[in-house]
C-alpha cells in the first residue's frame, strides 16, 4: 500500500468532488448553477451556464477519478483545466499569494495532480489494478498538463459567445429607473410598450 499517495487522493479528490458539486447543485454552501453562471458571465465566460456546468462536472468527475486512482492522466487534465482557468480568469492579476486572492493554491493542485500522474496513483487504485504501470510516467504527466492548459484556452477563449447586445435604450433615460439595480432597469425597460 502506498500510504502517501493514497492520502493525497482521498483528501484532494473528494474536495474536488465537493468543489464541483458546489457549482452544480449548491451543495456544501455553494452557489449552485445559477449563482455560478452569473459569476462566470462577469468573468466573460459566456454563456455562463454552459461554462459553469463544464467546470462543475470537470471538477466533480476529475475529483472522483483522482479519489479512485482511475484514469489518473484524465483526472489530472480535468483538474488542471479548471485550475488554469481559475488562475487566468481570477487569480493571476493578484500575484501568487492566496492571502491576496492569488494563485498559489491552484498551482499547488496542478503540481500535485501532475506528480500523481508521473508516479502513478499507487495502490490500492483502479489504475494499479487494471493497467499496472501503463498510465503513469513523465510523458503522461506532461501530456495531461498540456491537455488541461490547452482545454482551458480553447473553452475560455475560442468557445465563448459574444456578449448579448444591450437592451435598446427604451426607458433607460427615465429618472425613476436610474437608481434601480441594472437588472431591474432592464426588466422594466423590456416591459414598457414601444
Amino acid at each position: 500500500m502506498n500510504v502517501g499517495r493514497l492520502l493525497l487522493r482521498v483528501v484532494v479528490g473528494p474536495l474536488f468532488v465537493g468543489h464541483g458539486t458546489q457549482k452544480l447543485f449548491g451543495w456544501f454552501g455553494g452557489h449552485g448553477i445559477e449563482g455560478t453562471s452569473g459569476f462566470f458571465e462577469q468573468l466573460g465566460l459566456r454563456p455562463g451556464k454552459r461554462h459553469a456546468t463544464g467546470a462543475g462536472w470537470s471538477e466533480a468527475a476529475g475529483g472522483a477519478l483522482l479519489t479512485l486512482g482511475a484514469f489518473t492522466p484524465l483526472a489530472q487534465a480535468m483538474i488542471t483545466g479548471t485550475m488554469v482557468t481559475a488562475i487566468r480568469k481570477v487569480h493571476a492579476p493578484n500575484g501568487p499569494w492566496v492571502t491576496g486572492n492569488g494563485y498559489e493554491y491552484n498551482l499547488t493542485l496542478i503540481a500535485l495532480t501532475a506528480a500523481l500522474t508521473e508516479t502513478g496513483p499507487g495502490s490500492p487504485s483502479v489504475d494499479s489494478a487494471l493497467f499496472g504501470d501503463a498510465l503513469k510516467g513523465k510523458g503522461w504527466a506532461l501530456a495531461a498538463l498540456a491537455a488541461g492548459a490547452a482545454g482551458s484556452f480553447l473553452v475560455t477563449e475560442r468557445l465563448v459567445e459574444a456578449e448579448e447586445p444591450e437592451l435598446a435604450d427604451v426607458g433607460m433615460d427615465d429618472p425613476m429607473l436610474a437608481d434601480q439595480p441594472q437588472f431591474a432597469r432592464e426588466t422594466q425597460a423590456a416591459e414598457q410598450p414601444t
